[in-house]
């Protein structure tokens, strides 16, 4: 069996059917990457890329494309190392890398599918019998009746364990106030109400967003206030307290509290991560299978972790394809300890899915079918005809994003 071709898909559909999330947004876009055999077997993967910035992706899978035409799927990681010589200059970190995670997604999907077994099985085999999952809840919707609904509703999809965002979201807009005592009140509080609310049974994180939040980035004295606030309340995770610019930060940060701190959704290939992890600037790393360099970048990132005693979570808010490769990962690391899960799936999630993602009890399944258990009819990408401009990005004078 060997490539005759590879391809780029790019969609747009509803964000999602969270009616929380979609006060924030609601559009998404999906860059989805297609590679075609001689076999008749088509493999499929996604690029997280394709959510911020669609219309570069095929360019990108155009420039890699030539690497992979003529071959077999039998040394998926000599076609990676090859594809990531290719664009040395320009895809050592970054888009080029995120781009290549799709491709080597679909690389990987088509082996399962010539095999017949689960992509997982073919990265060393599952670790666990179940994960935990969460709901990935993006703001913090204010007043907080809106903050109660919202975990209401998380649990009443069967959720366990929930994540909620730094300051507040409301009609007036957002807010996360940047000064250290200011801070560390304003999440103590909000935490205060959550535990009341949704007992002590129930996993709880937060997301600074920091690097991405409207409002500001938070100093490490600020982050350290309000870990030291927040520290009663149990948290599974604080992710992102600080800018990805500053690992020395996050290191002392780490030194400096019990309160576990995540991230690292932003990375991309394994040696970006050494810089994080050699510093224990993470107490749980956070990889993206669909961003940080594919699959197996992923397995390199979480060995990191596990060698220095620390966990991983995957990170996981691209569409469906996104969500299946991080879920395989996630199976086949022994040191995983949570699922990032987009709840109430929209099309671009639960058609693409058909059935591949499974949850009880607020744990997921191993997955079971061929490859990653994902498909992408032409009804489908009918269904979702891409909208140009439907990316997320961070609003600045010039450029403000209006969906």
């Amino acid at each position: 069996m060997r490539i005759t071709d590879v391809r780029t898909v790019l969609l747009t559909g509803p964000c999602t059917k969270d009616p929380f999330l979609s006060e924030c947004r609601r559009l998404r876009s999906a860059a989805f990457i297609e590679v075609y055999t001689d076999a008749k077997l088509v493999g499929l993967g996604e690029t997280y890329a394709g959510y911020f910035c669609p219309e570069i992706v095929p360019g990108v899978v155009d420039f890699f494309r030539p690497v992979l035409l003529g071959q077999t799927v039998e040394d998926i990681a000599l076609l990676w190392d090859r594809m990531y010589h290719c664009g040395n200059f320009w895809c050592r970190v970054g888009l080029g890398t995120a781009v290549l995670s799709g491709i080597e997604a679909a690389l990987w999907d088509l082996k399962g599918k010539q095999s017949g077994l689960p992509v997982c099985e073919l990265l060393g085999g599952r670790k666990h019998e179940r994960l935990l999952c969460y709901a990935t809840g993006g703001p913090s919707n204010y007043p907080k009746d809106r903050l109660a609904a919202k975990i209401d509703f998380y649990l009443g999809l069967g959720f366990k364990a929930f994540k909620l965002g730094a300051g507040s979201y409301s009609r007036e807009g957002s807010y996360t106030p940047s000064a250290p005592a200011e801070a560390a009140d304003f999440e103590a509080d909000k935490l205060e109400f959550v535990r009341r609310h949704a007992g002590k049974s129930v996993q709880v994180m937060l997301d600074g967003h920091m690097g991405n939040n409207p409002d500001t980035t938070w100093s490490l004295e600020t982050a350290q206030a309000v870990m030291q606030a927040v520290e009663p309340y149990g948290l599974f995770f604080f992710e992102e307290p600080l800018h990805y610019t500053d690992p020395w930060g996050y290191a002392a940060l780490c030194e400096s509290t019990p309160v576990p701190i995540a991230g690292g959704e932003c990375l991309t290939a394994a040696y970006e991560w050494r810089v994080f992890a050699e510093r224990d600037a993470f107490d749980i790393g956070q990889p993206d299978a669909a961003f940080t360099g594919g699959l197996g970048e992923f397995l390199k990132v979480a060995a990191m972790f596990d060698r220095r005693h620390r966990k991983i979570a995957t990170h996981s808010w691209g569409a469906g394809g996104a969500l299946m490769q991080n879920l395989h990962c996630g199976f086949a690391c022994p040191n995983t300890v949570i699922l990032e899960i987009a709840p109430a799936f929209g099309g671009l999630h639960s058609d693409v899915l058909d059935g591949a993602f499974v949850m009880e009890d607020g744990m997921a399944l191993p997955p079971e079918k061929p490859g990653l258990g994902i498909a992408l009819t032409e009804e489908i990408k009918n269904r979702y005809p891409f909208v140009p401009g439907s990316g997320e990005f961070n609003s600045v004078p010039g450029k403000v994003l209006t969906d």
